[in-house]
């Protein structure tokens, strides 16, 4: 089991992300955009910059719904593979076998 303290971060990201989307894709429009003035491109980059860094998609990490492990994550089932296994062997998860010889 992971630390609740980093599953609440990258819970606080995630949220944070999705508050700012909008407002971060408009400013990297701009600053992609090079047709507009470098002035103007420029602006939209310092603004860019002023946003909380945590508002960025790139800083949240897969983590494991049931554990919080962040590493060997299957997104498919937004699980890791040793919650996977455990489930699988259960017979928990539709159409999933668990194969043992």
């Amino acid at each position: 089991m992971a630390k609740k303290s980093s599953i609440e971060k990258n819970n606080r990201r995630r949220r944070m992300a999705k508050q700012y989307a909008g407002r971060r894709s408009r400013l990297k429009a701009i600053t992609m955009d090079k047709n507009k003035p470098i002035e103007e491109r420029f602006a939209a980059v310092l603004k860019l910059a002023e946003l909380p860094r945590n508002s960025a998609k790139v800083r949240i990490r897969n983590r494991c719904e049931l554990t919080g492990r962040p590493r060997a994550y299957y997104r498919k089932h937004k699980l890791s593979r040793i919650a996977l296994r455990e489930l699988g062997s259960k017979g928990l998860i539709p159409g999933l076998l668990k194969s043992s010889w």
